[in-house]
């Protein structure tokens, strides 16, 4: 198995945006540290990229422009590795630009990342332009900024990474997240292996390629492109790394960043799966708490907890059908749990999917783990997960056997019964991996401006422990925490809002751990 992101799938909390996942379980990120060639000026300046007209790229998904809002969208080419320049070759970045008719006293861009890795930042700036009433950013933020997004190489719309066959994702999400038996670890692991080696034979050492530290660079290169002497940014989840690694990088070309639901570079890979596996147990407590006091809204309440585990064990031995053929295994129903606590939103529907799993329809969990993978209603995937795959394998190799693993995953269930094991068995993902990684740097950024991390206290993808180890290793950090449940916290919660929109536009930096209530 590999690793992957883990989404939220709430109306609130829109956004993809968490922590990186491992295919297979859930997943922490790793931080290394490395030398760094010089990061400054790469040749003279590239021409300005050519925008147009786009609304048809979000009246799909969101419908048609609101007046007054202007979509455009261009292509910049940037190298497929920035140590060798574009003479040994280019890729493309996808950009949207968002620009309010109402704008007035023009800041400058805010470039903005979803998280993942391998979310569309293209999907979300138009999404997020469309403003409070809809779930986007304050009118106060939009009117001073252009919103620009971008999809990371190898994601969406920029080279992306295509190497799994549908098949192999069902069989990813479908598998037990703990398997116990010795013959279904092993099809685990040939299963990761089957997987690495497919995109190895497609890709080759290019896999090094979509790295964060790589990405990064590219985030120089779309400040550059929209004429911006430094960054403004606002990075959800794993785009606190993307936005530490820019600011290790290029300290110098920080205006304001804005790091919500943050990353600890530093952690490995086995203590970022760890923590992850820790933040998910203590959030789906927290909603069985919530369950246990609410059976108006949630039909499990007598006992939340022990429902899941019935139906885990149920689903192991005679998984309920659906009236298409496909069984509700395990895997798919630790998945609907999983998209459902990203919020507390998700939380209703996550009690009467298991309340109707256990009537014999398996459908409301089908839902919800479906819209957390991106499994279409014709059984196919889309790119998110392979590009979650290429970049978390990119950036940190896992450097562990698959007996130590098979260890971990005794050792996580006795500490995180629900969550740990899957966490350690998504470690056999990277450990596989055949090519070599280009870790990120980690460190203080010396001579940038105060950055602003934000970190919530139920957060279970980028649990909060990690928002002050942010901080501290930035050396510029500041620190706002939300004592509250879900998944990153701006704009939707009005203290936070308000220091950020504050920081944006006007460069207000808060005090130093900073507390906002729920």
């Amino acid at each position: 198995m590999s690793r992957r992101r883990w989404l939220p799938t709430s109306r609130r909390r829109w956004l993809p945006a968490v922590a990186a996942v491992v295919v297979g379980s859930l997943v922490g990120l790793t931080g290394c540290t490395a030398a760094r060639p010089d990061p400054g000026a790469t040749g003279g300046p590239d021409p300005p990229p050519h925008w147009q007209p786009c609304p048809e790229s979000t009246t799909q998904r969101y419908g048609p422009p609101p007046d007054g809002l202007r979509y455009d969208c261009a292509t910049i080419d940037v190298p497929v590795d920035w140590a060798a320049g574009p003479a040994a070759g280019t890729l493309p970045v996808a950009l949207i630009r968002a620009r309010s008719a109402r704008q007035q006293d023009r800041i400058g861009t805010l470039v903005v990342n979803p998280g993942g890795p391998g979310v569309s930042g293209v999907d979300a700036a138009a999404r997020l332009a469309l403003g409070e009433r809809l779930g986007g950013l304050p009118e106060t933020v939009l009117r001073r900024f252009d919103l620009v997004g971008f999809d990371p190489r190898g994601a969406g719309r920029s080279d992306p990474v295509d190497c799994v066959d549908d098949s192999d994702w069902d069989a990813t999400f479908g598998a037990d997240p703990d398997p116990r038996d010795p013959a279904a670890f092993a099809e685990a692991a040939a299963l990761g292996q089957r997987i690495a080696a497919g995109c190895a034979a497609r890709y080759g050492e290019r896999l090094t390629a979509y790295s964060t530290h790589q990405t990064a660079r590219d985030l120089d290169a779309v400040r550059a492109a929209v004429g911006d002497e430094q960054l403004t940014f606002l990075g959800y989840s794993y785009g606190s790394l993307l936005g530490a690694t820019y600011a290790h990088l290029f300290p110098h070309r920080v205006r304001a960043l804005v790091l919500d639901g943050a990353v600890d570079p530093g952690q490995d890979p086995v203590a970022g799966s760890l923590s992850q596996a820790a933040g998910f147990e203590r959030a789906f407590a927290a909603f069985g708490q919530w369950c246990s006091g609410a059976p108006a809204d949630c039909p499990i309440s007598a006992d939340p907890a022990g429902t899941l585990a019935e139906a885990m064990d149920r689903a192991r031995q005679a998984p309920v059908t659906g009236a298409d053929g496909r069984a509700a295994t395990a895997g798919w129903i630790f998945y609907a749990v999983v998209a459902s606590l990203y919020d507390r939103s998700g939380w209703p529907r996550l009690g009467r999917a298991l309340a109707e799993l256990g009537d014999g329809d398996p459908g409301p969990v089908f839902d919800l783990a479906d819209g957390y993978t991106g499994r279409g209603d014709d059984g196919r995937y889309g790119n998110l997960f392979a590009a979650n795959l290429a970049v978390n394998c990119a950036d940190a190799e896992v450097p562990l056997g698959t007996d130590e693993i098979r260890q971990l995953q005794q050792q996580w269930r006795r500490q995180h019964p629900t969550f740990g094991p899957a966490l350690a068995v998504g470690l056999l993902a990277c450990a596989n991996w055949p090519v070599a990684a280009d870790p990120y740097p980690v460190g203080p950024a010396v001579g940038a401006a105060p950055i602003l991390v934000v970190g919530t206290t139920g957060d279970p993808a980028t649990p909060y422990e990690q928002a002050p180890r942010l901080a501290e290793s930035l050396g510029t950090g500041v620190l706002v925490t939300h004592e509250g449940d879900g998944h990153t916290a701006y704009p939707h919660v009005a203290c936070v809002a308000d220091v950020v929109d504050a920081y944006l536009i006007d460069l207000t930096v808060p005090d130093d751990g900073l507390t906002c209530p729920s």
